[in-house]
């Protein structure tokens, strides 16, 4: 009898444990999670920090980076969530996934958001350069995008993480990681 209450009670501890570290889905600006695969636009929460990501050339030339339009009138370009686990149907809050727009471009390169320097650039990476976060902001309702591949790689606490912020050069507005103000943003399903 005590070994069948110790087995129970080891399985309600492990319950337990497994909802405690669960993480909530991060949630588009209708109040549902983020799917696997679904197009959404991403905008900052603040409508006069520019508008809606999108690629952006930035020196005439391929790669391309990501970046915003320069007003909230843009139209921007949809992206899709492809959460770290492959199991995994919802983007969830501070979990690795990658992220890529839904566009076709002249360049011959994915255009999966990758970490090119201080910028975020595009391009298929084979290390954990492809893996962002999201976590919430400071404003209810709102995000932050980060980049730290703590499931692509869980063993490089070493490295120096950094969330999202934007930087203006020639007129473009690039998106930057670590050290930068941070952009606080929202997801908004694309409807066709």
């Amino acid at each position: 009898m005590k070994l069948i209450n110790i087995q129970t009670l080891s399985f309600m501890l492990l319950a337990i444990a497994i909802a405690a570290t669960a993480q909530n889905p991060v949630r588009d600006t209708s109040g549902k999670p983020l799917r696997r695969g679904v197009e959404y636009y991403i905008k900052p929460a603040i409508t006069d920090n520019g508008g809606r990501f999108t690629l952006i050339n930035r020196n005439g030339s391929c790669p391309l980076y990501v970046g915003q339009e320069n007003t909230s009138a843009g139209r921007g370009l949809p992206v899709t969530f492809a959460p770290f686990v492959a199991e995994e149907k919802i983007v969830r809050e501070t979990r690795d996934f990658k992220v890529s727009f839904a566009a076709a471009t002249i360049c011959v390169q994915s255009t999966t958001w990758k970490l090119d320097g201080e910028l975020i650039g595009t391009g298929d990476d084979e290390g954990y350069d492809n893996y962002f976060y999201i976590s919430p902001g400071e404003v209810e309702n709102t995000y932050v995008i980060g980049w730290c591949p703590n499931d692509a790689c869980p063993g490089c606490r070493w490295l120096r993480c950094g969330q999202i912020g934007a930087i203006v050069e020639d007129g473009k507005r690039l998106l930057v990681w670590a050290g930068r103000s941070v952009l606080p943003v929202v997801f908004e399903r694309a409807r066709y």
